[in-house]
């Protein structure tokens, strides 16, 4: 199943997602459920939030992944939010 995963960083965090950034493409790269990704940009063009398009079995699992993320252990995001969704194009 395909999950959105829209995260959106705490006020003033760039430096922690820049700190963490390594470490975050590293677990994109080695869990393997990751189809598309990119970082939100704010009106400076400085990365703000992220979003993920994760293929996953469960919505558990998604929640489980997002856990295990270095940016959530970084403390980075202010919301996260994951949708079913589905690729027409």
């Amino acid at each position: 199943m395909l999950i959105a995963l829209i995260a959106k960083d705490k006020k003033d965090h760039l430096d922690v997602r820049k700190r963490n950034r390594d470490a975050h493409l590293a677990y994109l790269s080695a869990t393997g459920v990751v189809t598309q990704a990119g970082p939100f940009l704010d009106d400076e063009g400085q990365m703000c939030g992220s979003l993920l398009i994760l293929n996953v079995s469960t919505m558990e699992a998604a929640q489980a992944w997002v856990a295990d993320d270095p940016y959530t252990h970084a403390g980075l995001f202010e919301t996260v939010e994951l949708i079913a969704w589905n690729k027409v194009i």
